[in-house]
This record gives structure tokens, sequence and C-alpha cells, in this order.
């Protein structure tokens, strides 16, 4: 389960302009633009004003000295008057440069936003490949696929769109207040009282549109996480027959979820609502007052004309800032959700970290482990393998083999009051984790296959697997594969399915080891990875094993004593603790829990049962 976590609103900020490095000169000529474009709409009144007062109703108006300049240049206003085609040509020329502008503006958002995007992306997905084992038990994969897309997607949105606007919005505001007080000082003063209103209202609509969608992003998420579950547990679903209730648990979410979406457009109507009919009544007062002033002969036409149009550009900001407000919860949350992967601990090396040297042996001191910080699975064990060396160790499921393992590659960190383990001599705290696993390899329990053919799969470690063949071959022989893939189609080409689900577990399990084998480390884990194959493969794969990883430190963890008998220590765990421990020999003579598992082992074999008791 995921940890509820307060956001920190100061980090979140500084994370969402670091998002900018590379994209924030789009964005700055993409507000330039939207300024230079703003600036051309906000002429375009003021000379319809002109041609409507002085060029057609010969009224004298105190025109900017630039402007006179160019009205003298025409030939005065008469001319104009005269040559009507002179104010539609400027006209034309405003529109076009705006055109341009808008244009440009366009462009620079499209390159900001799309290289924002990649950024972001780029950075979570490094962020998440370097963050620990133990990160990844508190999160469902759903939920995190779900904050790299519709979450970097709401982000995206509110950098590329919201914020641009936010900034480009102000300033038509400033602006337009500005050219409509040169018309009329009462029209723009009484423009000017809808602003604060607006921006109150939707203050106190932020709030709650940002819990709303809080509730829709985990709800989102989970839903991601059951389709996830499914797509790569098809194979269990379908064994057991559960597909109706998947299809029951994923309605009931489903459904959760668009209730979630349409109580917060409910919400999100409401806002609009209000701020349509704010800006309407503001837009109906400015005319009213207007026509009272031109009727009272204050106000000349073509000033009301300007002063409308300079409103009507002024209220779509006002109500464009009011909405972009309201969104800009939404990014908190999104921006908050990405914040909490971001500002997660990645794996580190000590400062003082060195290359891992495995010639020394490997030792564990009195080791106690648990993963709740309460419950032991680990039990002060302490053991020491020598390099060239084969241990074995043997166990009931949950007596902490598998945790040996995960502790000696740091895919779970040992506290410092847990002990400590060392590699030739020296604490694996103070390793190179890259060195460390390069030295130390491991086949897991449960072995994870890439959606590759089966030569991609195996020589994994390779750049170019193809130009790697031959020990590819090799790796894939000893592991008892090549025979198996000669039956296929496609041969080592064959596609093995996500998670390889065209594979069974035994290939699965003889794939992993090939994969191992190719990487050649010094020290070799198999984690109970010949659990699923037969006896006679695993006799099989053994004998090839112990061949090819001569020179290897090896250890085998397995419920099979059969396995583990030519190993040259054995360790037997039982509640995390190491309750006996010597060769195959000597374990027999005890006549304790290493002898009943093998009496029963054997005694199940001799029966004509076959298999692992």
């Amino acid at each position: 389960m995921e940890e509820k976590k307060k956001t920190n609103p100061k980090a979140n900020i500084r994370l969402m302009f670091s998002f900018l490095d590379g994209a924030g000169h789009f964005f700055v000529l993409c507000i330039l633009s939207s300024l230079l474009a703003s600036l051309c709409e906000l002429v375009c009144p003021k000379i319809i004003s002109f041609t409507v007062d002085s060029v057609l109703g010969g009224m004298e108006t105190n025109l900017p000295p630039f402007v006179e300049r160019l009205v003298s240049a025409a030939g005065g206003t008469a001319s104009i008057r005269a040559h009507l085609w002179i104010v539609a040509a400027a006209v034309l020329v405003l529109a076009l440069f705006m055109g341009i502008f808008k244009y440009g503006e366009s462009v620079f958002n499209r390159k900001g936003s799309e290289t924002l995007v990649e950024t972001v992306r780029n950075r979570l997905f490094s962020h998440l490949e370097r963050l620990p084992a133990a990160w990844y038990t508190k999160h469902q994969t759903g939920d995190i696929i779900q904050r790299c897309t519709s979450d970097v997607e709401t982000v995206k949105t509110f950098l590329s769109e919201q914020l641009t606007s936010i900034l480009s919005t102000v300033l038509l505001i400033v602006l337009s207040l500005f050219f409509m007080y040169t018309v009329s000082i009462p029209l723009a003063t009484v423009a000017l009282v809808s602003i604060p209103v607006i921006v109150a209202y939707s203050a106190v609509f932020h709030g709650k549109i940002g819990e709303r969608f809080l509730y829709c992003d985990e709800t989102e998420g989970k839903l991601s996480a059951i389709a996830q579950e499914n797509l790569t547990g098809v194979r269990v679903v379908r064994a057991f027959g559960r597909e109706i209730y998947e299809v029951d648990k994923f309605t009931k979410q489903n459904d959760l979820f668009a209730d979630a979406w349409i109580k917060l457009g409910r919400l999100m109507s409401m806002f609009w609502c209000m701020g349509d009919m704010i800006s309407g009544l503001q837009q109906m007062i400015v005319m009213v007052y207007g026509t009272v002033l031109a009727v009272r002969g204050t106000l000349s036409v073509g000033a009301l004309i300007a002063a409308v149009s300079y409103n009507a550009m002024l209220i779509w900001p006002v109500r464009e800032l009011g909405r972009t407000v309201s969104e800009m919860s939404k990014a908190g949350i999104s921006i908050g959700r990405i914040g909490d992967i971001m500002q997660a601990e990645e794996e580190r090396d000590a400062p003082d970290a060195v290359d891992c040297d495995p010639a020394g042996g490997i030792e564990f001191r009195d080791v106690t482990f648990s993963y709740d910080g309460q419950t032991d699975v680990l039990k002060h064990v302490s053991f020491r393998v020598n390099k060239g060396e084969t241990l074995g160790i043997i166990g009931m499921t949950g007596s902490g083999k598998s945790t040996l393992a995960q502790l000696l590659c740091r895919l779970w960190e040992l506290p410092e009051e847990g002990g400590t383990i060392t590699v030739g001599g020296v604490d694996i705290r103070k390793i190179k984790l890259a060195s460390l696993r390069r030295s130390v390899g491991i086949v897991l329990q449960e072995p994870f296959l890439f959606s590759r053919d089966l030569e991609d799969n195996i020589g994994i470690g390779f750049e170019r697997p193809a130009a790697h063949e031959p020990e590819i071959m090799e790796a894939a022989r000893a592991a008892s594969l090549d025979e198996t893939v000669e039956g296929f189609a496609d041969g080592w080409h064959t596609m093995v399915g996500e998670r390889g689900v065209t594979l069974s577990g035994g290939q699965t399990q003889r794939v992993a080891i090939a994969r191992l084998l190719t990487a050649n480390p010094a020290v070799m884990i198999f984690d109970d990875s010949l659990s699923a194959v037969d006896s006679e493969t695993d006799a099989k794969i053994r004998r090839a094993l112990y061949e090819k990883t001569e020179d290897a430190t090896v250890i085998l963890i397995s419920h099979r004593i059969q396995t583990l008998m030519a190993a040259d220590h054995i360790l037997v765990l039982a509640d995390g603790e190491i309750v006996e421990e010597g060769d195959h020999a000597a374990l027999l003579a005890r006549n304790g829990i290493y002898r009943r598992i093998y009496d029963i082992q054997t005694g199940v074999d001799v029966d004509g049962e076959g298999g692992e008791a």
C-alpha cells in the first residue's frame, strides 16, 4: 500500500520549473509573440475609433504625436476620407502581422511543450530505473504508469498552455485596461470592477477542484493497476476461472472512476457557468453605461465602439485567468504525484565506495533483517563462502533463503544495525553497486523475461546479442535449452511474449539460467531456479553447471536435496536462523531436519510418485 505523503509546494514549484530546462526559451518566445499579437489587436479599435470620429465624423481628436505624423504623411483626414482604402490597408497590415505573431506563438508553444514532455519523461524513467526495490513494493505498477502518462500530460498542458496563458493574459488585461482608460475613464473603471470578483470566486473553487481532481487521479491509478495486473496475470485468471470476478472488479472501479469525473465535471461546469454569468453581466453593464454616456454626448460613437471592443478583449482574458486558476489545482496535484517519484531517494554509492573484488570470498556476520521493521526475517545469520566453493541453502518456505540472496545483491539494503555482509573482505555498503552487480549475478525465484526473442533475452547483457551467438549457444546448452529451442518454429528468434507468457515455467527458468551464464559473473546465485523442471533435466543442468561454473563461487538455493547434494557446504534455515550446517554426509549423519527432508523426498521417489515432497 502506498503511503500518503504531505506535499511540499515549494519543492513542487522548483521541480516544475526545473522541467523547463531546454524548453524555457521557446515559452519566452511564445509569450513575446503573444504580446506582439495582442498589441496589433489592441491597435485596431483605435483605428476604427479614429475613422468613425475624425475621418467620417469630422471631429477633432487628440492623437499621439507619432500618429499625427502618420496622418499628415497620408495627406490629413480629408485625404484619408477620400481614400478610405488607406484605413483598410492599415487594418490589413495589422491583421497580417497579428497572424504572423499568432503563428509564431503556436510554433514556439508546440516546440516548448514537446521538449518539456520529453524532458519530464526521460527524467522520470531515468529516476525510476535508479530507485531501490523497496520503493516498488509500496507502489502499484499501474499507478506508476498513470503518473508517467496522465499526470505528465496534465503538467505539460499547464506549463505549455496555462502558464504561458497566465503571463500573456495578465499582459493583455493590463494593456486592454490601459487602452480603455485612454478612451473612457468611467467605462474602464466599471470594467475593472469585475476582475477581483472573478479572481475571488476562482480562488474559492481552486481548493475544491484540487480535492476532486486528486480523487480522480488516484481512482484512475487504481483502475490502471487492476488492468495491468490482469494483463500480466492473464494465465492465472484463466486457470482459476476468475474472469467474471475480475470483470466485476474492473467494472466497479471503472464506475467509481467515471462517477468521480462526472462529479468533477459538475463542479467545473458550475465554475464556468458562474464565470460566464459574471462576464455577461459585466459586458451588459459596460454597454448600457457606454450608451448612456454616448446619448448624453460625453462619449463619441467612435469612442464607444473602441471601448466596447476593448472590453470584449478584456473580458476574455479575465475569464481565462479564472479558468487558469482552477486548472492550477489540477496541475498542482499532478506535479505533486510526479514529485513523490522524483523526491524518492535513488540507490547511491557511498562516497568512499570501491570496486568489487570477490576473490576474498563472501561472509555474513550476525545478519538480522526485517522488511517491515517489526518481524525479523533473518536472525543473527553468520556463514562464509570461499572463492570457488559451492554453498547450498535449504529450508521451509519463508525461512529467509531468498532474502539472503537479495541482500547480497543489495536489492534490499541491510541497515547499519543489521550486521555486515562482506565480499572480498569489504562491506557491501562500501562497494559500488554497478561493480557489485557485475560480480554477483542472480537467477531470481520468479525470473522475468522481456517481450523479445530468445536470443535477445539470453544475451541481454550484450549491446548486440547477435554478435555474441557462440557465447549464447554455449550458455543455452549448459542450461539444457538447446534441444527445446530446436523444436520451436522460429528457433532462437522465437518471441517469448510479455513476461515469457509463451514459455512453460521450466523453460522460463532455463532461459534465465542461460542469461546468467552468458554474463559469467564471479559469484552466481541460483534462487530455487530449477524448481519447475523435471528431475532428469535438473540433473543434466546441474552437471553442466558444475562444469561451467568450476571457477565461480556458487550459491544454490533449493527445496530439493538432490540439487544441493554435491555442494561443499549446506545451510539449513528455519524461521530465519541457521539450524544446521555441514556437507551432505555430515547433515545426514545428524538425523536432524535435513535428514527428515531427505527421507521424505527419497521416500516419495521410491514410491514412484516422483517430484518433490
